[in-house]
């Protein structure tokens, strides 16, 4: 099965990173000069790619495609399913081919597996944290520049869903817009006569809920709220349209607002601050 993320390309994103890593354009760049002065041009390698910490796998396609990118005729088993929780040295990947090809690709596809499983892995442990609470884990725009669709992917696969993809699918009202419009219902008005489907709208105190929805916004962010108000919160919705508890949100206090009724929980540290996962390749001449 051939991988795809809507609006994501792959093979534009692989050439543009090994591209970086072996200075494409500058003086003396176009080379990985470490493979070519150390290894014969025959030699051929396997390895294998291995965790060394329990995580949610996710990325392992995007790693194939960087091996496959410098050598077409490589051998790649991948051993791990995208999403899958595996323990700590489980292994992810065996590959056979061209050495200079897979030492020239290794830290380009580590770094992204490690950098999405990473994410993947946090993502999960807030959804475990989130307990038996009927509500759903979203994730935000606080995203790495020029790797969103690859790091929003990694939250669905540790169990999250996607909040806007970016600036032109919804539109979100947040503090600074209500403070140039002059309200909340005003802010939201504007963007119900601009034609615009989606309406989001920041609300961090519990008189802002009628004038917000009585304009006609679709879908409450409520902000920096603590459990007690998100419960008072929602009661005042009552159900006329999803809520979303948003800020001063971790792993010890998503399960109390999680708690409260809410229809979401958005985390933007899913993707801000998670750390690499510790995954290695080893390789053995052949």
């Amino acid at each position: 099965m051939t991988f795809r993320i809507e609006g994501f390309d792959l093979g534009r994103f692989v050439r543009d990173t090994l591209a970086e890593d072996l200075g494409e354009g500058l003086p003396g760049g176009g080379r990985d000069v470490t493979s070519e002065s150390v290894i014969p041009a025959a030699a051929r390698f396997s390895g294998v790619m291995d965790t060394r910490d329990a995580i949610v796998v996710a990325g392992l396609p995007i790693a194939a495609a960087f091996f496959r990118a410098l050598d077409p005729e490589i051998e790649i088993e991948v051993l791990a399913e995208e999403g899958a929780r595996v323990p700590a040295g489980t292994d992810l990947m065996r590959l056979s081919g061209k050495a200079r090809a897979m030492l020239t690709a290794e830290r380009s596809a580590l770094n992204t597996v490690q950098h999405l499983s990473g994410i993947a892995t946090m993502t999960h442990a807030y959804v475990d944290a989130m307990g038996d609470a009927r509500c759903v884990l979203l994730d935000t725009r606080k995203t790495i520049p020029g790797l969103r669709h690859l790091e929003k992917y990694a939250t669905r696969a540790g169990g999250a869903q996607n909040h806007r993809m970016g600036l032109w699918d919804a539109a979100m009202i947040k503090d600074n817009h209500v403070l140039v419009a002059g309200g909340v219902a005003e802010a939201v008005c504007r963007a119900r006569e601009a034609g615009v489907a989606t309406i989001i709208c920041e609300v961090d105190r519990l008189d802002q809920i009628e004038p917000a929805l009585e304009a006609g916004a679709h879908h409450l962010l409520l902000d920096n709220m603590d459990p007690a108000t998100l419960r008072e919160a929602v009661a005042v919705v009552a159900g006329r349209v999803p809520t979303e508890a948003s800020g001063g949100i971790d792993l010890t206090t998503i399960a109390a607002k999680a708690a409260t009724g809410v229809d979401y929980v958005s985390v933007g540290r899913l993707t801000q601050s998670a750390p690499a996962a510790d995954i290695g390749l080893d390789f053995t001449p052949i």
